[in-house]
């Protein structure tokens, strides 16, 4: 039974790292051509620095978004190869995910709790990252 498990699981595995891979190769392909047309289409018209500043800020959150696929992807990849998640990869994801998520937001509109909420957050994510790596030890999850 144990046998079924791990081929199973295997199996899984492969599964969902090609489909992975796809996905983020689709969104690469897709960003690319948003910034063609972009290029295209609308490079006249940032003829201000908050317009600029508003596209050069969607540009990152693409590129981040693509950049948050290949640390799940390397996530998956660990864990195949050593059959546990790395907790420092974990922490990167989502700081990335964080970081993706603050370029997008809209300051004006926000209050101060929730600026405040984000900022905490992510001061405990990159500090737990320190530790982790301060530490030389990666914690595993699920061996």
């Amino acid at each position: 039974m144990e046998r079924i498990a791990r081929w199973v699981e295997r199996g899984v595995i492969y599964v969902t790292q090609v489909l992975l891979m796809l996905v983020i190769i689709a969104a690469l392909l897709q960003l690319w051509i948003l910034f063609a047309i972009a290029i295209r289409d609308h490079v006249a018209d940032f003829d201000t620095v908050p317009l600029l500043t508003e596209a050069v800020q969607r540009a990152f959150a693409g590129v981040l978004l693509i950049v948050l696929g290949l640390e799940l992807l390397e996530t998956l990849r660990v864990y195949f190869e050593q059959r546990r998640v790395r907790l420092e990869i974990i922490l990167v994801v989502a700081i990335i995910a964080v970081a993706r998520h603050v370029i997008n937001l809209d300051f004006h509109n926000l209050s101060g709790a929730e600026i405040a909420g984000t900022a905490a957050l992510f001061l405990a994510l990159t500090g737990g990252y320190y530790l982790v790596r301060k530490s030389g030890v990666d914690a595993p999850f699920g061996s």
